[in-house]
């Protein structure tokens, strides 16, 4: 699956790597949901090492489309809370 980090890139993750970025990304909204910024940064943090420890980055000419999107490593809370209304 191709996994996109907002600002840094799109990454190739085997599909046998999935089901541990679908456990973070989970506990990433569980955390947001619940207004945690301490769990949301450490959250984030994990889901942004596994993407990047378990996929493959993709040139930048490569157009395949990501079925998954992830925060760029620091966001804030705020910050993601904001572009998800935008997005609404």
């Amino acid at each position: 699956m191709i996994v996109r980090i907002l600002g840094e890139g799109r990454y190739d993750v085997p599909e046998a790597d999935m089901p541990a970025i679908e456990q973070l990304d989970a506990q990433l909204t569980d955390a947001m949901d619940r207004n945690d910024e301490t769990s949301f940064d450490a959250a984030l943090g994990d889901l942004v090492n596994q993407v990047r420890h378990t996929g493959t980055l993709l040139p930048s000419t490569d157009l395949q489309t990501s079925g998954l999107v992830v925060p760029h490593a620091g966001s804030s809370l705020s910050e993601l809370k904001e572009l998800l209304a935008e997005e609404s």
